[in-house]
């Protein structure tokens, strides 16, 4: 699966790295993957996301708004799916970014058999990218732990 990661930038340059794999009863094509975690809604996530948007736009950040619940049957590139733009997208590789003037975000969902990666790079262009990673970093780290935790307990 390695040679199927994809990253934001070159590893070396990266502000943030984090790379979460889990092997499922079954196999799952990578979209499926997302929508079963999007459609696992997490308690307290929309709330975050309403401070994010409230604290972040007085930067000049443009608001989210979180994540739907919603993902569609058909994923093609170019869309969005929430805030994401669809970059990429297989059975085997779903990949979605965020950029904007402060720093570029990018979700890699990876598959391999019954084996699932979620990997996320960041790369900040400035001071204020730094400043919002100091929280998002280690509060990621478990929400993406949390995810694969629940998708692997519903994939049967």
């Amino acid at each position: 699966m390695q040679s199927e990661l994809r990253l934001v930038g070159a590893e070396n340059e990266l502000d943030f790295l984090d790379r979460q794999s889990i092997t499922l009863a079954r196999s799952l094509s990578a979209v499926d993957a997302w929508r079963m975690i999007m459609t696992q809604p997490m308690p307290l996530m929309q709330l975050a996301f309403r401070i994010r948007d409230a604290i972040a736009s007085k930067f000049g950040v443009k608001r989210i708004g979180g994540f739907s619940g919603r993902v569609p049957e058909h994923v093609e590139v170019g869309q969005k799916l929430d805030f994401f733009l669809v970059e990429a997208v297989s059975d085997q590789m779903l990949v979605l970014t965020e950029r904007d003037r402060h720093l570029d975000v990018m979700t890699c969902v990876s598959v391999d058999g019954q084996d699932i990666s979620i990997t996320s790079s960041v790369k900040t262009h400035n001071w204020f990218g730094r400043l919002y990673m100091i929280p998002v970093r280690p509060v990621h780290k478990r929400i993406v732990a949390r995810n694969l935790r629940a998708l692997q307990a519903s994939v049967v």
